[in-house]
């Protein structure tokens, strides 16, 4: 599903990146790990778009997202949820996702199109449900636990319908309890939509 061969990436004279090859399958489960600085975020990164490799190819599904903007990265089934959430303050997770998926179909547009959409609002339902967050679904995200916030942030990816869904550091900042809870979000996320 998603494939890496000989991916570099150097910022001056800093090799952060040399000659990465990964395979992922359809499905599967993975997890990147390694200390802080080892170039976890850098891949993720290349991966998306954000950065361009200086050698390598980044497959998903067979088709290049070599030079492909994020944008269109994104449109090839590719999303992401980030080490830090960047959400509207003062959006319910229930607005973030409409606007999710509205700017999904629609483009920028879709932003400023009458809102919340009536096709957007079945959508960000099944994403509030597969996340558990009924409970504050109707609460500003300003208003949320550090632990819902992350949840609101995979929420917005999971907005895309993607194929492949890459969480940067999902449980950075958290408590145990909140941790643990994430990590059975995840788990059951893996299971429910056989996501890789």
């Amino acid at each position: 599903m998603l494939s890496l061969r000989n991916v570099s990436k150097s910022f001056g004279g800093n090799h952060v990146i040399q000659d990465v090859s990964l395979e992922f399958a359809r499905g599967s489960l993975s997890a990147i790990i390694g200390p802080n600085g080892a170039g976890k975020t850098t891949l993720f990164n290349l991966i998306c778009g954000t950065v361009r490799p200086d050698g390598g190819e980044i497959l998903l599904a067979g088709d290049s997202l070599a030079g492909l903007p994020p944008r269109k990265v994104a449109a090839c089934g590719l999303a992401r949820a980030f080490q830090v959430a960047s959400l509207f303050p003062t959006f319910t997770p229930m607005e973030s996702f409409s606007a999710a998926v509205g700017s999904s179909h629609l483009g920028n547009a879709g932003l400023f199109s009458g809102f919340p959409r009536r096709q957007s609002i079945g959508r960000a339902r099944e994403v509030i449900e597969l996340l558990e967050l009924e409970s504050v679904a109707h609460r500003p995200v300003a208003q949320l636990s550090h632990g819902d916030q992350k949840m609101v942030d995979i929420g917005m990816a999971l907005c895309l319908s993607p194929s492949v869904l890459l969480l940067d550091e999902p449980t950075a900042g958290m408590g145990p309890e909140e941790r643990w809870h994430m990590v059975e979000t995840v788990k059951r996320l893996w299971k429910t939509t056989g996501l890789t």
